[in-house]
């Protein structure tokens, strides 16, 4: 692998520590409230709360598998099979609920895969 892909795929690993920092440790912070577009009274919703806390974890561990596929048992077609699973994800995401989801959560995905076959 590259050091782009490196680069690039370990920026898309913080990505989704960082979504796991603001859905199951600041779930009911500003931040998180401007980046998922909801009310912090929406996400103080003890139903809410407890949805975005078990998808934070869910995203972190997608973190957790890219490092994995990076540099424990490397493995480009593991790496490119995450990164078509994210860009999935972002793409059901983006049709669903917001559109800009495709380009926050799947952009730099995309990238890596397209960086993946160089």
């Amino acid at each position: 692998m590259s050091f782009w892909v490196y680069l690039s795929a370990t920026l898309v690993a913080l990505e989704f520590f960082y979504i796991l920092y603001l859905e199951t440790f600041a779930t009911t912070s500003v931040a998180t409230s401007r980046v998922f577009s909801m009310e912090k009274e929406e996400l103080e919703r003890p139903s809410v709360n407890t949805l975005f806390k078990n998808q934070g974890v869910y995203n972190g561990l997608i973190g957790l598998l890219i490092l994995v596929a990076l540099f424990l048992v490397p493995s480009i077609a593991w790496l490119r099979i995450l990164m078509g699973y994210i860009i999935a994800v972002a793409l059901y995401g983006g049709l669903t609920s917001d559109p800009k989801i495709i380009i926050k959560q799947g952009g730099l995905a995309l990238l890596t895969l397209v960086l993946s076959y160089f």
